[in-house]
């Protein structure tokens, strides 16, 4: 699979040196777009070699974040990188802390234990955290081809997901709320009714948004037919998420390897036929219209019960126990400073993400922290297909088609 890497480019691209420009045949010129550009979503650097206004090479330069979140799960506990996680895709933060929750739960051989009220709610914290990403992702992509109120208004509805994770995790941004085993805490009083109050708003918002761009000429001058990818190569490239399915291939983790009780709920799969970046716009429009509707299937059919598995080897004892008896003070004490106690072995979660396919591996041989942990970004892996896709577009299309594949740097420079 084709990645994403550093190449040597014209040191043109840094001085612009009378000699060089004369090795480009005189005719063409090297531009730098980023990594300080509001339109690359990030720090990504793209170096363009330009003949005219039209591209004839894109590279793609990343790593400008030196974040290493792989080297430093290896010297963690399990329980002590979920607070990592939320720096991953730091738009849907709730879902990459399932996703890594799943992974070691699975390495446990714990992942068909968890209660049914706890799959309930996170399934509902992937879907809010989807929703919330797609708002904020087709806000600034509107922005960045000149439909500024289309961001004031996606970012009014996400504002209200902020609340409700505020009141469900205490935090609004960074949340770390799932645990190994479960969720730090039960839903809290009255926040059942606010969610279902949220979705039952949010969808006139979605028609606003399609009434302000779905048949705005500009847009669709903007998005039609540029950035098209093909069925063939998006496969090719290992793309995932609306990026793969806004070229027609229907592939979505919830389907395809059902986990948590997407198995038990009814919901579509949006699929393009076009594969540009006007496909990709309403795929994600429709794909917040399906998650509205798992969460109201989740709030409705929500039971009671823990949370949290009956493990006071892999979940915190609570507290009061823990200051009144010794079985359970010995059990947080190791859980705190040595971690759960994972046998060895090796396995790979993949998760649908707002993104696409977040994955992780980890290589673990026995103890509480993993001997090797490895993040499959689905932005790192989207990326890669622009020196392909890029070329025979003109500067200004650049800005469109980052804005449709709606990525995000913190965790493509892992």
């Amino acid at each position: 699979m084709p990645e994403v890497r550093d190449i040597e480019v014209p040191e043109a691209a840094a001085i612009a040196a009378q000699s060089d420009l004369a090795d480009l045949h005189g005719e063409k010129m090297v531009l730098n777009m980023g990594p300080s550009h509001p339109a690359t979503h990030g720090v990504l650097r793209i170096v363009l070699e330009l003949d005219g206004e039209i591209i004839t090479k894109a590279t793609p330069d990343i790593g400008y974040l030196h974040r290493g979140d792989e080297k430093i799960a290896e010297n963690m506990t399990y329980t002590q990188f979920i607070p990592y996680t939320d720096r991953l895709d730091y738009l849907a933060p709730l879902a990459n802390n399932v996703a890594y929750a799943l992974a070691v739960e699975k390495l446990l051989g714990i992942d068909g234990q968890l209660p049914p009220r706890c799959q309930y709610i996170r399934v509902i914290c992937c879907e809010l955290a989807r929703i919330s990403a797609h708002l904020l992702g087709l806000g600034s992509f509107a922005m960045d081809v000149g439909a500024l109120t289309v961001f004031l208004h996606t970012f009014t509805e996400r504002e209200k997901i902020y609340n409700l994770c505020e009141s469900l995790t205490g935090a609004r941004f960074t949340t770390s709320y799932t645990r190994i085993g479960g969720l730090s805490r039960d839903l809290p009083p009255g926040w059942s009714e606010q969610c279902r109050k949220f979705c039952e708003e949010v969808v006139f918002n979605f028609d606003e948004t399609e009434t302000l761009l779905t048949r705005n000429k500009i847009f669709v001058d903007r998005t039609q037919g540029i950035g098209l990818v093909s069925k063939e190569d998006a496969i090719d490239y290992g793309l995932s998420g609306p990026n793969l399915r806004g070229s027609g291939v229907e592939h979505d983790l919830r389907k395809a390897h059902p986990y948590l009780v997407y198995s038990q709920l009814q919901f579509e799969v949006p699929v393009g036929t076009g594969g540009d970046a006007y496909d990709r716009y309403l795929l994600r429009i429709e794909e917040m219209r399906q998650s509205v509707g798992i969460i109201h299937q989740c709030l409705k059919a929500m039971p009671g019960g823990p949370v949290n598995v009956p493990d006071m080897k892999i979940i915190l004892p609570p507290k009061e126990r823990v200051l009144t008896r010794m079985e359970e003070l010995i059990h947080h004490f190791i859980n705190v400073t040595q971690g759960v106690n994972a046998p060895a072995g090796e396995i790979y979660f993949g998760h649908e993400n707002p993104k696409g396919e977040l994955g992780f591996y980890i290589n673990s041989k026995g103890g509480g922290t993993p001997y090797r942990l490895k993040i499959r970004s689905p932005s790192f892996v989207n990326l890669s297909i622009l020196p392909k896709l890029l070329p025979g577009h003109m500067v200004s299309d650049v800005v469109a088609i980052l804005g449709s594949f709606d990525f995000v740097m913190g965790e493509c420079d892992r």
